[in-house]
C-alpha cells in the first residue's frame, strides 16, 4: 500500500509543480503491451510562472520527459522497466514524426528520471551510471551512458539546497523531514507552498484513516504530520474553513493523539499526559521530537 500512496502523492505532487510550465499526463499508456508512465510531461511554449521556484526539476523539466518516482530503491528488473517505457514513448515521437514527414532530432527525444530516495553502487555499476563530468548537475544525480537518454537520482545524495528542494520532499526518513520543515518555512506569498502543503495534507489525512500502518507509512504519517498542521492553520487562517479558535486546537490535540498512537502503539494514561505539553510545540518541532524521542523520553520531559 506505501507504494501506492507514494506514487499516487508523486503523480499529484508533479501535477501542481510542472502544472504552470506545460502538459502534466499522469497515468499514461504507452502502445505495444500496456504498460503506465508515472508522470509524463512537455514543455509548454510559454510557461505559468518563474521557473526559478522550481530549482532542478525546472532543469529536469526542460525537455520532454519521463518521471518515474520510487519509495523504495528500485532493482535491475524495475530499472529496466522504467527504459522500456521510455523506448516505447521514443518510438511514439519518431512515428509520429515519420507521418508527418519530419525528423525528430536525438534532443528531441524523451528522456527519463529515475528518482530514488537512494542508489546502490550496484545497480550504478550495472546501468553504467556517472556523475555529469562537466559538473553541471549535483551530487546524486546519475546518467547512464548517452544513448539511453536516463538518470537516476540518488535523493539522500543530493545537496540541500533551495534548488533541490521539491526533490528532497520526495526523499526518506530525515531528507523527506527536513524538505518538510522547508516548505513550511517558505514566505506565504510563494508561489507553490499553499498547493504543494495541500497535497501533502491531503495525503497525509489519507494515511491516518488507513488501517493497519505498516513501518512506511507511519514514517510517511510522521513526516507529513507538520505540514498538515502548517496547511490547516493557513486555511483556517484565511476563512476557507468553517471553525473557531476552539476547533482549532482541538483537532491539534487529536492529531497528537493519533501521532502518538501510530509512535508507540497505544495512548495509556502516562502517555495522555504529555499532550497538552506538546500542544505548545510549533508543528516542526513537535514533528522532530515524535520522530526522534523514545517513549521514556518523552514522558519524562512532558509528562510531569
Amino acid at each position: 500500500m506505501t507504494r501506492n500512496f507514494h506514487y499516487q502523492f508523486a503523480k499529484h505532487y508533479f501535477s501542481e509543480l510542472l502544472g504552470p510550465l506545460g502538459d502534466v499526463i499522469v497515468s499514461r499508456e504507452v502502445t505495444a503491451e500496456v504498460r503506465q508512465i508515472d508522470v509524463w510531461f512537455s514543455p509548454g511554449t510559454a510557461p505559468k510562472t518563474n521557473l526559478e521556484f522550481l530549482g532542478l526539476i525546472a532543469k529536469m523539466a526542460s525537455t520532454a520527459c519521463l518521471i518515474e518516482p520510487f519509495r523504495n530503491p528500485p532493482n535491475w528488473s524495475e530499472v529496466r522497466r522504467c527504459q522500456i517505457k521510455l523506448f516505447a514513448m521514443q518510438g511514439d515521437f519518431q512515428r509520429e514524426a515519420r507521418r508527418e514527414e519530419r525528423s525528430v532530432t536525438e534532443d528531441e527525444l524523451p528522456r527519463l528520471w529515475i528518482l530514488s530516495p537512494s542508489c546502490s553502487e550496484n545497480v550504478l555499476d550495472a546501468f553504467g551510471a556517472k556523475v555529469d563530468p562537466e559538473g553541471n548537475w549535483p551530487s546524486g544525480v546519475y546518467f547512464l551512458p548517452a544513448g539511453l537518454r536516463s538518470a537516476l537520482v540518488a535523493i539522500n545524495q543530493i545537496p540541500a539546497t533551495e534548488e533541490t528542494l521539491w526533490l528532497r520532499l520526495l526523499g526518506r526518513k530525515r531528507v523527506q523531514q527536513q524538505a518538510v520543515n522547508e516548505v513550511n518555512a517558505l514566505p506565504e506569498n510563494h508561489p507553490f507552498k499553499k498547493n504543494i502543503l495541500e497535497v501533502v495534507a491531503n495525503w497525509r489525512i489519507s494515511l491516518e484513516i488507513s488501517q493497519n500502518l505498516n513501518e512506511e507509512e507511519e514514517e510517511l504519517l510522521m513526516n507529513f504530520s507538520s505540514a498538515y498542521v502548517r496547511w490547516r492553520e493557513d486555511t483556517l487562517r484565511e476563512g476557507r474553513l468553517e471553525g473557531r479558535q476552539e476547533g482549532r486546537q482541538e483537532e491539534r490535540q487529536q492529531m497528537v493523539e493519533n501521532l502518538l498512537r501510530v509512535r508507540f502503539d497505544s495512548l495509556d494514561e502516562q502517555l495522555s499526559r504529555t499532550i497538552t505539553p506538546l500542544l505548545q510545540l510549533s508543528p516542526e518541532e513537535l514533528t522532530r521530537l515524535l520522530l526522534t524521542l523514545s517513549r521514556q523520553e518523552i514522558v519524562a520531559r512532558f509528562g510531569g
